[in-house]
């Protein structure tokens, strides 16, 4: 038993199966008698209080502020990394996946805001079909094993990555609230320490981590959304330390397993509950719900696509050795899987606005579709464009 679960956590798909799993668990709680139960959990309120200070949030808002501000430590950590020496780390290497990511942001933007055009309550979801969720398509890619060549992997690591690089910008100016100076001054004051930490080339992670929860808790009071903190805090995690030590592989290491076993599948535990009850025609016909997926089947299909045979035809960028376009439209399907980061942006989207939850639930259920849509799609295709290893090597 110990041994399976060993193999099974050490499996390249493990946090996408995962993810699914508790996905699905989730809808199946929402929809069942334990309903009340399931959303008075994620209602618990928790609070935290040193002092004058205090943060009084619900359980769910934790989860959303919290936990994945940690994992958005990991995602400043790896953008870093990829930048410096990884699938980046030059213009040759960005270039081709910077070009299809710029695709697959604007073009799903646009086609939702299009189909939303009519309706002012449903503008501010534009950003929602943007997203790739990295997890769950380098898991859908896994489940093919050897079959999928390496450049094809690193195209969409590299990819989803800058995709990442947009949506923090997207959050950073667009979701935004109110600001409040004295708290921006102390996330100011704690960024300058970062800074300070990363010249000297400090190497304890224990520096970081409690200069990043005070920058963290700083960011959150100010207004401007809580998990920009994390990708701070990773940018300036250093590369190298003094002695040779890795600290940013260090801590990215240990970090990965935590936000791929815990945080992720926890986020998609307290967000993808959608209760189905009521349901109609006209729910699914919503502009919202069919801006949303098919903004991620379609636009990210479309955008990815079509940007990369532009880059490609105009001689901006060369098409990696040992890939064909056939490959880059299945993987530009792969990318419509938005889940955890399209759930994310549409919290960020309607969470202050829509007070019974309407708006979120009809974003969640577009999500659910598009994405679900996208990963079915985007395997079948790539099983038929890649050919297995054994007739690879006959």
């Amino acid at each position: 038993m110990i041994l399976s679960m060993k193999k099974f956590f050490q499996l390249e798909s493990a946090t996408g199966i995962l993810l699914l799993a508790f996905a699905s668990l989730a809808i199946a709680l929402a929809n069942s008698p334990l309903q009340e139960v399931y959303f008075d959990f994620l209602s618990l309120p928790v609070s935290v209080q040193i002092g004058a200070f205090s943060i009084h949030k619900p359980l769910l808002m934790w989860v959303n502020d919290g936990f994945m501000a940690v994992f958005f430590v990991l995602v400043g950590l790896e953008v870093k990394r990829e930048m410096l020496v990884g699938a980046i780390s030059s213009y040759q290497r960005a270039i081709f996946p910077a070009i299809g990511a710029l695709g697959g942001m604007v073009i799903p933007a646009a086609i939702y805001a299009l189909m939303n055009q009519n309706v002012p309550e449903f503008q501010s979801g534009w950003a929602i079909p943007m997203a790739t969720d990295i997890a769950f398509a380098l898991g859908v890619l896994a489940l093919l094993g050897k079959r999928v060549p390496f450049a094809l992997k690193i195209f969409l690591l590299a990819l989803a990555i800058i995709d990442d690089l947009g949506a923090i910008v997207v959050i950073a100016i667009f979701f935004s609230n109110e600001l409040s100076t004295t708290a921006l001054m102390m996330a100011g004051l704690a960024i300058v320490a970062l800074i300070v930490l990363n010249r000297l080339r400090v190497t304890a992670i224990c520096a970081y981590m409690v200069v990043g929860i005070i920058l963290w808790a700083s960011v959150l009071k100010s207004g401007v959304h809580a998990t920009l903190a994390g990708v701070i805090i990773g940018f300036c995690v250093p590369l190298k330390g003094k002695n040779g030590e890795k600290p940013l592989e260090d801590f990215e290491h240990l970090l990965a397993p935590w936000c791929s076993f815990l945080i992720l599948p926890l986020f998609a535990f307290s967000n993808a509950g959608v209760s189905l009850a009521g349901i109609t025609w006209e729910t699914l016909s919503s502009p919202l719900t069919l801006g949303v997926a098919v903004g991620l089947l379609v636009g990210k299909t479309f955008g990815v696509f079509s940007f990369s045979w532009l880059a490609v035809k105009f001689g901006i960028a060369k098409l990696s050795e040992g890939i064909n376009f056939k490959q880059i439209l299945a993987v530009s399907v792969l990318c419509g899987i938005g889940f955890t980061m399209s759930m994310f942006l549409a919290g960020l989207a309607f969470g202050h606005e829509d007070t019974d939850g309407q708006l979120i639930t009809l974003a969640r259920l577009g999500i659910l579709i598009g994405s679900g849509l996208s990963a079915v799609l985007g395997y079948y295709l790539l099983r038929i464009f890649t050919t297995p290893l054994a007739m690879k090597k006959a």
